[in-house]
């Protein structure tokens, strides 16, 4: 039996794991993604699924909120996930990837599927006709934006987002810089200069007085900054100490060179801050800034980023960049399958419907690509448990208060309780976790979901 084409707009993570996850099921798809026709502010490719930001996933244990997301998403066959496991590059307890690997191999992957067709192309218009998943994220195109915008009858909500720069790993002193996992928790896999109170100070007053460059629109737009993404000159203008509580803290962190960290002898040689820098490739020549994506002027960044110890002679090979991220009101629009109310055949995903990170951009793209997928085959789209992270996640954009709606990162807060309340934090996000994969396999086996592939 032939059926009509899917059309999935935008090459994203979302739109990637939704082409694919279309494909499994046996559905022809067009995926369109306007780059390199069209290139955005935030990317520097044209590969699908290109990470603008940093290039980890987040924590690895199921015991953790990104973590669970990941495992569940691994039992329903994702191929976002599996790429990102397959080119993972070591992160401590962090599941980040050779960014570059991983999208150039989930390019060739999709393009050789005989089911899926991969246009290079601007959709301006939302296809009036099939069913279409619009998955065209943050930096959707001017003219689709005002199609969606007409189509919906609401305007966009916005915030700016930023990107963390990245430095040539031979370019930093080893001698200074030590390999270190927080508390020593798996391999000793971040780069972490350290700073004593002096070299903190002195950083964080040079930051503050650092020029930045001028945001489009910003007060005309009255957007806001991502409180998960902040720019690190916004944390510094906070308070002296608000980068030593967040992106700087020096806590668990200790250059093994100097002996036992428990020792007496060696409390005083704790730093006062540290910098960590996170492996970019398989290879270990580029390491990003953990923390430190910013909007300051590239000279500028140069200047002050060289200041932290070890970053002296630092190359950067991207520079940090800020962005403006848009995204429609979910609770008015959409169902927690991720349909438009107003026309069901139409489903949206990624950052566009108001999720936060990697990992839940592409557990959209898989619900809407298996309830796109669905409905050309005549069956019910699915309603994942509330119980699991992913159910939890479309749960709580689609029901939130459309007033103050605002994107959401996945995070235990977000599940229902436990019948009986477990005051131990680990141990009730254990538990949390052992319930949501029994219900994630659970919901694998009914409703049947698309096997092969």
């Amino acid at each position: 039996m032939s059926y009509s084409p899917v059309r999935v707009i935008g090459g994203g993570l979302a739109g990637t794991e939704a082409t694919w996850q279309i494909a499994r099921a046996g559905i022809p798809v067009i995926l369109s993604e306007m780059r390199p026709v069209q290139m955005t502010p935030a990317h520097h490719s044209q590969e699908l699924a290109e990470l603008v930001c940093s290039n980890s996933f987040g924590a690895k244990q199921s015991d953790r909120a990104a973590g669970l997301l990941h495992e569940e998403m691994r039992r329903l066959g994702s191929i976002v996930i599996g790429k990102a496991d397959e080119h993972q590059v070591p992160a401590g307890g962090a599941l980040a990837v050779d960014r570059a690997v991983f999208s150039k191999e989930l390019t060739q992957t999709l393009a050789r599927h005989p089911l899926i067709e991969l246009c290079r192309e601007e959709v301006p218009h939302i296809p009036p006709e099939g069913v279409v998943v619009l998955t065209t994220g943050p930096l959707t195109s001017d003219r689709l934006a005002k199609d969606l915008l007409d189509f919906t009858g609401m305007e966009y909500m916005s915030f700016f987002d930023a990107a963390s720069p990245i430095v040539i790993g031979d370019s930093i002193d080893k001698e200074t810089a030590f390999l270190a996992s927080r508390y020593d928790k798996g391999e000793a896999a971040y780069l972490n200069c350290p700073l004593n109170k002096e070299e903190y100070l002195h950083f964080w007053q040079e930051l503050c007085n650092a020029e930045q460059a001028p945001v489009k629109d910003f007060e005309r737009e009255n957007a806001k900054f991502f409180e998960g993404c902040l720019p690190i000159e916004e944390l510094g203008q906070r308070g002296e100490d608000t980068m030593r509580y967040g992106p700087l803290k020096p806590v668990g962190l200790f250059d093994a060179r100097h002996g036992d960290f428990k020792a007496p002898e060696n409390q005083s040689k704790r730093p006062y801050a540290v910098v960590q820098l996170r492996q970019e490739d398989k290879e270990g020549q580029l390491w990003n800034m953990v923390g430190f994506q910013t909007n300051l002027r590239w000279g500028e960044q140069k200047r002050v980023f060289r200041l932290i110890p070890g970053l002296e002679k630092a190359e950067f090979v991207r520079m940090g960049v800020m962005h403006r991220n848009t995204f429609i009101n979910s609770p008015e629009l959409l169902s927690p399958t991720l349909q438009f109310k107003k026309r069901p055949t139409l489903l949206a995903a990624g950052q566009l419907v108001g999720t936060e990170g990697y990992g839940a951009a592409a557990a959209g793209g898989w619900l809407a690509g298996t309830n796109a997928a669905r409905l050309v085959l005549g069956l019910e789209p699915i309603i994942l448990p509330k119980t699991t992270m992913m159910g939890a996640l479309f749960e709580f954009i689609t029901s939130a208060s459309p007033k103050h709606f605002q994107p959401m990162p996945p995070n235990f807060g977000i599940i229902p309780p436990l019948e009986k309340r477990i005051r131990n934090k680990r141990e009730r996000y254990g538990v949390y976790r052992d319930r949501a994969l029994a219900d994630i396999d659970l919901a694998v086996r009914c409703p049947p979901l698309p096997k092969g592939g």
